[in-house]
């Protein structure tokens, strides 16, 4: 388990499915994550993704977010995807409980996973993209100090719109500084 100030990053459990399967299919958080059509889940493929969540190897990590205080899981934030060879990683997140937006426990989250990225598992650069209609993202990964690197120009098309992909990164010296 691994603290920040106002979380607690941990393993994902059983008790966590029904709230996880009610944040996947809540379309205003499903819209900010989800480059194809927001599509619901059913609760048996959710279920069968926590419960993956604990086994899969490497470098790829998904935890669950808690609130210290309350105790309640309002989200997870993932290592997606990793190159040992390059030494760098993919990361998401998604704070599933709208109570919980806008307050810092994101920011916070990131705080909590980025140093365990590069502390803990020796990486040099972190890699996300956002949505440019997800300013409150957008705003979060820059106070962390991610740099934009790249957009794709009307990448998404959600609700009868184009919208761009900003790709974004962190470099472990950018972090030490």
């Amino acid at each position: 388990m691994y603290y920040g100030e106002k979380v607690l990053l941990r393993g994902y459990k059983e008790e966590d499915i029904e709230k996880a399967y009610e944040f996947v299919n809540d379309f205003e958080v499903k819209r900010l994550l989800d480059p194809n059509t927001p599509f619901p889940i059913t609760k048996w493929e959710e279920e069968s993704w926590v419960k993956s969540s604990k086994n899969k190897e490497g470098l790829v990590y998904d935890f669950a977010i808690e609130d210290i205080v309350t105790g309640q899981y309002i989200g997870g934030v993932s290592i997606n995807s990793c190159s040992i060879k390059n030494r760098n990683c993919v990361i998401g997140i998604m704070i599933g409980d709208k109570k919980f937006w806008g307050k810092g426990y994101g920011t916070d989250a990131l705080k909590v996973l980025i140093k365990f990225i590069f502390e803990e598992c020796n990486l040099e650069k972190i890699k996300l993209a956002a949505y440019s209609f997800n300013d409150r993202a957008i705003r979060c990964y820059k106070s962390l100090g991610f740099k934009e690197e790249g957009v794709l120009k009307k990448e998404i098309y959600r609700e009868g719109k184009y919208y761009d992909e900003i790709l974004m990164a962190l470099f472990k010296e950018d972090y030490k500084n």
